[in-house]
C-alpha cells in the first residue's frame, strides 16, 4: 500500500491556500460573482433602472478588488529576499571605504608584519616601548604618520586637545594610561603633542563662565589655567592668535599636571622618566620639541615653567 503523500509544509499552517493557477483562481472568483444575482449583492428593491448601473458597480469592484490584492504585502519569504537586496545594494555602495581598508591592512601584512615577523612574533609576547604619547584626538594629527613610530615603540592615549587632568581630578582615560604606562609598561618619556587649528582649544578660549552640561566644555576645562594665562600674556592679539598661544601653553600646564601624580614626581625626580612638550604645525608642517626642566620649574606656581633643550624642525 503506498504511502499516503506527505502534506506540503505551508498546507500545515494555512489549510485555506489555493494552490491552482492564477488564471483558474481568477476564474473561479469572477463565477462566484456572478453565480450571485444582483437582488442578493444590493439588496431585493433593486429597480428595473438601476440594473446597468449595479453591474457596472460590481465589476469595478472586482477590479478594485484584483488590484488591491496586487499591492498587499509580499510574502515573508519574498519580503525577506527583497531585504537581503537592499542590504547588499547599501553594503556594497557603503562598502568601498573597507575594501580600501581591506587593501591596506594586507599591504601592512605583506610588506611590515611578514617582513619583520620575528620583531612582531615579540611584540605578541611583551610590550616595552620607551615613549608614552598623549596626543589630540584630531584625524589630522597622526603621532605614528608625524614621527615614524613602529609597532611597540610608543604607548599612546589621545584626548580632545590632548590635555592632561591633575591627580586630584578623579579617574579618566587619560590617567588611567598614564598609570599603567609608568608604573607596569616602566616608559622613560611621556611626550604631550599639542598643534595648530585645535578644535578643543578653540571651545577652552570660547567658553563663557556661565556653566553648562555640554561633555566637551566639563572635558577642556581642564585647560582653564592655561586660558586665564593666554588671556593675560596675549590680550592685545586677535582671537585666532589667542587660541595659537593657548595651544603651546596648555602643553606646558599638561607638563605641569604630570607632576602632580606622586608616581611620576617621583620618577622624574630621580631622572628615571622625562617629560617633554611638541607642537605641531600641520599648515607648514613644523614641529616644535621641548623638555621640562623639573629642577628649574616651580609648580605650585603655574607662571613658573621652565624648559631645556628645545628645538625647532622644519
Amino acid at each position: 500500500m503506498a504511502a499516503p503523500s506527505p502534506t506540503p509544509f505551508y498546507r500545515l499552517f494555512n489549510s485555506s491556500v489555493d494552490s491552482r493557477p492564477t488564471s483558474l483562481k481568477t476564474a473561479t472568483v469572477r463565477s462566484c460573482i456572478y453565480s450571485l444575482s444582483l437582488p442578493e449583492i444590493f439588496g431585493p428593491k433593486l429597480k428595473s433602472g438601476e440594473t446597468e448601473q449595479a453591474h457596472l458597480r460590481l465589476l469595478t469592484s472586482f477590479k478594485h478588488l484584483k488590484f488591491k490584492a496586487s499591492k498587499e504585502p509580499l510574502g515573508l519569504t519574498q519580503q525577506l529576499d527583497n531585504s537581503k537586496l537592499e542590504s547588499l545594494t547599501e553594503s556594497e555602495n557603503g562598502s568601498d571605504l573597507f575594501e580600501d581598508l581591506k587593501h591596506r591592512f594586507l599591504r601592512f601584512k605583506r610588506r611590515k608584519f611578514k617582513e619583520n615577523l620575528d620583531h612582531f612574533q615579540n611584540l605578541a609576547q611583551a610590550q616595552a616601548p620607551k615613549f608614552m604619547i598623549i596626543a589630540c584626538a584630531d584625524s589630522r594629527v597622526c603621532p605614528s604618520i608625524i614621527l615614524g613610530f613602529q609597532p611597540g615603540e610608543a604607548f599612546m592615549v589621545r584626548n580632545v586637545a590632548n590635555l592632561v587632568p591633575t591627580f586630584e581630578s578623579g579617574p579618566s582615560e587619560t590617567n588611567a594610561a598614564l598609570e599603567f604606562a609608568v608604573n607596569s609598561l616602566k616608559v622613560e618619556n611621556i611626550l604631550v603633542i599639542g598643534h595648530s587649528c585645535c578644535g578643543g582649544i578653540h571651545a577652552l578660549m570660547s567658553m563663557e563662565d556661565e556653566v553648562d552640561s555640554s561633555f566637551i566644555r566639563s572635558w577642556v576645562v581642564v585647560g582653564k589655567n592655561a586660558k586665564l594665562i593666554t588671556k593675560s600674556a596675549a590680550s592685545n592679539l586677535s582671537f585666532d592668535q589667542q587660541c595659537r598661544h593657548c595651544e603651546k601653553e596648555s602643553v606646558n600646564h599638561s607638563l605641569l599636571n604630570l607632576l602632580t601624580y606622586p608616581w611620576i614626581e617621583e620618577k622624574v625626580a630621580e631622572g628615571a622618566l622625562s617629560v617633554h612638550g611638541g607642537y605641531y604645525d600641520f599648515i607648514d608642517c613644523t614641529f616644535e620639541k621641548w623638555t621640562l626642566d623639573y629642577k628649574a620649574s616651580n609648580r605650585e606656581k603655574h607662571s613658573r615653567f621652565a624648559v631645556k633643550n628645545q628645538f625647532y624642525w622644519c
